[in-house]
């Protein structure tokens, strides 16, 4: 992160799938900001769950995401597709069902939570071979 004077004041090296917290983002964007101020506010997006046997919660730049994506695409199975970047809702739920991170994909098929690409999981839960 860089503040208004152009320094930087925060990196944060890490694995593609082990992104950071974002409320710890922010705390650190709050930091820099003089006068203890927020940089930034950002309420949630108001959204339920959608009304689909397949859900899939993503990020663009998640390969796993990707490779899932495929995977039902290949096979002809519907889903719906949510970006957790952009609907902190859907992130939130994300969050309750992996402990505390936005591990991508994480998947909802009719009630039955999935964390991660696994497709022998995933077929098991769609009643298809692998």
């Amino acid at each position: 992160m860089i503040d208004k004077t152009g320094r930087i004041r925060y990196v944060d090296v890490h694995q593609i799938d082990l992104q950071p917290v974002n409320e710890e983002l922010f705390g650190v964007l709050a930091d820099i900001e003089p006068f203890g101020k927020p940089v930034i506010q950002i309420e949630p997006i108001a959204s339920s769950e959608p009304k689909a046997d397949v859900v899939m919660y993503c990020t663009p730049w998640c390969p796993g995401c990707s490779r899932a994506r495929a995977f039902l695409q290949e096979r002809g199975i519907p889903f719906v597709e949510i970006n957790i970047a952009r609907d902190r809702a859907a992130a939130a739920r994300v969050r309750e069902w992996t402990g505390g991170n936005e591990t991508t994909p994480t998947f909802n098929i009719k009630g039955k939570i999935i964390i991660d690409y696994n497709k022998f999981q995933l077929a098991a839960a769609l009643g298809i071979n692998p």
